[in-house]
Formats: structure tokens, C-alpha cells, sequence
């Protein structure tokens, strides 16, 4: 497994609209091509607006077309995507 870890910083006061936003994208059904069969986490630290969205694909070239299909796409007017990096997952227990 294969994990793309993206940081985002957003004003504290729109981190619901933030999370709205992206709630709204997975429950639309409307997977883009590169993001079919993975699987997401966001984290949000309300206080400081900071944020971690982790995608995790079955392999290494999955994870290359979602970060090609996540880095076309815009993080939402009151975000702004601060890295983005690659890891091998050796471990996970999220069934």
C-alpha cells in the first residue's frame, strides 16, 4: 500500500467549509479516473485551520495517477495545499 500525504493551511473559521467541500465530493459519487478504488482521510487541527488529507492507493502507480488526478484539482477557495509527499505503507491495521 502507498500513501500521498498532502498539508494544507486554511483560515480556522472556514475549516467546516472545508470539510463540507470535500464531504460533498465523496458523497457525490464522482470519482475522478486516477482516484478510483482509494481510500481517504482528512485531518483538521480546528485551531490552527491546518490540515492533512491521506489518500491511500493498492499500488505505486495508483498512487502516481491520483496525485496527477488531486494535484489538477483546486484545494477550495480558503485553502492553500502547502506539500505534498509519497510514503510506502509497510503497516496499516484500517480494514
Amino acid at each position: 500500500m502507498y500513501a500521498r500525504v498532502a498539508t494544507f493551511e486554511s483560515d480556522p473559521a472556514r475549516v467546516d467549509d472545508a470539510i463540507d467541500m470535500v464531504r460533498g465530493e465523496v458523497e457525490s459519487g464522482d470519482t475522478p479516473a486516477g482516484l478510483k478504488g482509494a481510500k481517504m482521510l482528512m485531518l483538521v487541527n480546528r485551531e490552527t485551520g491546518k490540515g492533512l488529507g491521506i489518500t491511500l492507493f493498492q499500488s505505486e502507480e495508483a498512487m502516481r495517477r491520483g496525485d496527477e488526478a488531486l494535484s489538477a484539482g483546486s484545494p477550495g477557495a480558503s485553502e492553500r495545499r502547502t506539500s505534498v509527499e509519497f510514503y510506502e505503507v509497510p503497516v496499516q491495521t484500517i480494514g
